[in-house]
């Protein structure tokens, strides 16, 4: 309570929180505009019997289950910087620009990134609106029609990159997961009135197993998301002039879950990659589009089939995100080089294979606890039998992460400030 007081009393910090308040204000108001035309009976059927397009709703932020103008939300971008991730791969100078060139290249990055967004944002509205049209949701569409949507529609996920950057620049948290954030969040008054209105006196005891399950699955995903191993580590004494620097002992931390959510949004991505091909399919043959979408929705429809890909795609790419991003020999190249060195373990290629197998032994709890959140839901579904109760999945993790990153962010600005009085 004392540090939300302290915070309301440092009027610059207080500007930034309003402003992003007040930007998430103006994307909750973009996302309850729809486009014309829709048919909200077939619309909710629609969604019902696809659960793809649910989790694409979380990315869109809520958008999409209303066809609103940012129906899109962020989920171009999104998959704009996966793309970008997995050419670092591929091209060796994009990954020497990002992770070596400091924040020049990671600007380079992110406006590579950006630009790859508008293409991305048309494809898949032109796509999408085709695939709506053919299940009758929206009206047949003139060409005119189609053009002015399709332009509406990637404006619209333009102009919310555009908010997540200003957002990101008030040092609060990452714009585009705040972006996400309140989308999830904005969905919790419809799932509390769902859930009310579902509810019968026999499923009471499920009910009461659902909210202690829910406190479990939150604390079980803050305790690893902030799970650390230390590594001890020890600097070698140094004479430097007439003083004495090191011969001092302290940890390197790694995190048990290196990977963050990102697995999961890459996940989500390659399953909903046969349903993006499906809609792109519609340029060259409806027919063809509505078909490939049949295949698609009958077999990820199957709550088995779905979660066991989805579970084994999770733990895949946790591992493949950790061994891009985390490189234990620059580790142990920085140790040596500031003259530290893990107890018992000779510096270079030794002390490299030492953190390789702590890490390898930790990501895979993080990889197998990840997807155990990822297809919590449906577990939940599986043995309930209660579509309305969903503990954990994408969302929880999202919004976990999130609110962990802004109390993070917001605490260093508190301690900054500390300092500054002090001197």
């Amino acid at each position: 309570m004392d540090k939300i007081l302290q915070i309301w009393r440092i009027p610059d910090l207080r500007k930034k929180i309003l402003m992003v308040l007040l930007w998430l204000l103006v994307f909750r108001v973009l996302a309850a505009i729809p486009i014309p035309g829709i048919d909200a009976f077939r619309l909710n059927e629609f969604f019902s019997s696809n659960q793809l397009f649910g989790f694409l709703n979380i990315f869109s932020g809520g958008g999409l289950s209303n066809l609103s103008v940012v129906m899109l939300g962020v989920g171009p971008y999104i998959t704009a910087v996966i793309i970008m991730q997995l050419l670092t791969i591929v091209f060796p100078q994009l990954k020497k620009a990002y992770y070596e060139e400091g924040a020049e290249g990671r600007a380079k990055f992110n406006r590579y990134s950006r630009w790859l967004t508008l293409p991305l944002a048309a494809l898949q509205s032109y796509g999408f609106l085709n695939l709506l049209a053919s299940r009758e949701v929206l009206p047949a569409l003139t060409t005119t029609g189609l053009l002015t949507n399709v332009a509406m529609i990637t404006a619209g996920s333009i102009f919310l990159m555009w908010i997540g950057e200003i957002i990101s620049e008030y040092k609060i948290g990452n714009g585009v997961s705040l972006l996400i954030f309140a989308g999830i969040v904005s969905s919790l008054p419809q799932f509390i009135v769902s859930s009310v209105l579902t509810y019968t006196p026999s499923v009471l005891p499920t009910y009461i197993a659902f909210l202690i399950l829910s406190v479990v699955v939150i604390a079980a995903v803050v305790f690893v998301n902030e799970g650390e191993r230390k590594i001890p580590v020890s600097y070698a004494k140094q004479v430097r002039g007439n003083r004495l620097y090191g011969g001092v002992a302290t940890y390197l931390p790694l995190k048990v879950n290196q990977a963050g959510v990102i697995p999961i949004i890459f996940a989500i991505s390659i399953l909903l990659f046969p349903q993006f091909i499906a809609q792109a399919a519609s340029i060259f043959s409806p027919e063809l589009s509505l078909k490939l979408n049949e295949i698609v929705v009958n077999i990820f429809n199957n709550l088995v089939i779905y979660s066991v890909i989805y579970f084994l795609l999770v733990v895949v790419f946790t591992y493949f995100y950790t061994a891009i991003t985390f490189d234990p020999k620059e580790i142990s190249k920085n140790l040596q080089r500031s003259g530290g060195f893990i107890p018992g373990i000779r510096p270079g290629e030794a002390t490299a294979e030492a953190i390789s197998q702590v890490v390898r032994k930790t990501t895979i709890f993080g990889a197998f606890f990840l997807g155990f959140i990822a297809i919590l839901p449906n577990l939940t579904q599986l043995v309930t039998g209660i579509q309305t109760l969903t503990i954990g999945g994408t969302a929880l993790l999202i919004v976990v992460a999130v609110a962990l990153e802004v109390m993070k962010q917001i605490e260093s600005q508190l301690t900054v400030r500390e300092y500054e009085g002090i001197l």
